[in-house]
């Protein structure tokens, strides 16, 4: 067997409609994928062509909003990317430069946590 990508990652969201102007419109995700399934929906976005994707789901029994954390997200300019999530509202830490690069955090409406990063080229 081998594994040759990561292809979604599901951020549990408390308000799908609210998770998507907010990824859509601030980050400037598309939307790859929006279809109700039953008592679901599958709510998917991603930056451009990128080959991993993000769902926006409501939380699974026993599982809570705003509980993802760990992912970079890249891009080329950190500072105008926290500027536009300041303008929106967003909780942001930074931009600082670190040995790797620039980067900020941020956390999304329902708390879901994530790091922008530039390499020092892009800084």
């Amino acid at each position: 067997m081998t594994i040759t990508q990561i292809n979604t990652i599901t951020a549990f969201v408390s308000d799908q409609d609210r998770a998507k102007e907010f990824y859509a419109t601030v980050l400037g995700f598309a939307v790859r994928g929006d279809q109700v399934m039953g008592e679901n929906r599958w709510l998917e976005v991603a930056p451009g062509d990128a080959g991993t994707s993000i769902v926006l789901h409501k939380p699974f029994p026993g599982a809570t909003p705003g509980t993802l954390s760990g992912v970079i997200l890249g891009s080329d300019d950190v500072d105008d990317a926290v500027a536009r999530l300041r303008e929106a509202g967003a909780q942001v830490d930074g931009p600082i430069d670190q040995p790797w690069g620039r980067q900020a955090t941020f956390v999304d409406p329902d708390g879901n946590s994530f790091v922008l990063q530039a390499s020092p080229a892009q800084n």
